[in-house]
């Protein structure tokens, strides 16, 4: 049944889902039967300590790898079976990624950075809107080198916001920054989703990031071992950690 008080309706859908890795004769086993569901527009964080399989989650959930079983879907795409060109046609249409490094040219600014992005996008918003969403107009055509390191990660959203995607899917994205421009990222963040309406899921290990959630959904040892649903949500000025 649904509930009124949770955003849309299901875009991503999950069941028993399991990934192992083989390396030599040695399993590793990053993904234990996991199923679950995130509405349209929904902010997520993925939160469990490092080797809980978040980043494996994610990278399924973006179409940058395969389960080794279970059944994954993004609308009526299936994740799980997809060859490579359609994940690729699935990240170019419907996904933004933001990472821990920037992954930024450093030869071109942020305008031409951002421009990347918006040359293969089907129906890419202007340079400019995104690059002013992130509040980094006055800084257009500075290169990456004179930028802080969170104006960088500002840069690599408004990079990743340019295609206008679904989702926007977030793996420790504050972990290369100090706790007041993380701060700052994160309400970046909860802008785009509150305010575009994009689905974001945000992998941390910091559990005060939790509190800016509609819910929480914590890993540990490849299994999602608790859900929780935050009956108010936090604004970034309000954590602390």
């Amino acid at each position: 049944m649904d509930d009124p008080g949770r955003p849309g309706s299901p875009v991503f859908v999950a069941r028993d889902l399991c990934k192992i890795y083989r390396m030599g004769d040695v399993e590793v086993h990053a993904l234990r039967d996991v199923s679950l569901e995130i509405r349209e527009g929904e902010f997520i964080v993925l939160l469990g300590p490092s080797g809980s399989g978040k980043s494996t989650l994610l990278n399924i959930l973006g179409g940058l790898d395969l389960p080794t079983s279970g059944e994954a879907f993004w609308r009526d795409h299936d994740l799980a079976h997809a060859d490579e060109a359609m994940l690729t046609r699935y990240r170019r249409d419907h996904v933004g990624f933001v990472f821990q490094f920037y992954n930024l040219i450093p030869s071109l600014t942020v305008r031409e950075n951002v421009a990347l992005v918006t040359d293969i996008a089907p129906h890419p918003m202007p340079i400019d809107e995104a690059i002013g969403i992130v509040g980094l107009g006055p800084r257009a055509h500075h290169f990456p080198s004179q930028l802080s390191g969170g104006e960088q990660q500002r840069v690599a959203i408004a990079r990743a916001i340019a295609k206008r995607p679904d989702v926007l899917l977030c793996d420790e994205p504050t972990g290369a920054l100090d706790y007041a421009t993380g701060k700052l990222v994160l309400d970046v963040i909860a802008n785009v989703n509150r305010e575009l309406g994009t689905t974001a899921i945000v992998i941390t290990h910091n559990a005060p990031i939790a509190g800016m959630a509609d819910r929480v959904l914590h890993l540990a040892d490849g299994h999602v071992t608790d859900v929780r649903v935050n009956a108010r949500k936090l604004s970034a000025s309000e954590l602390s950690w």
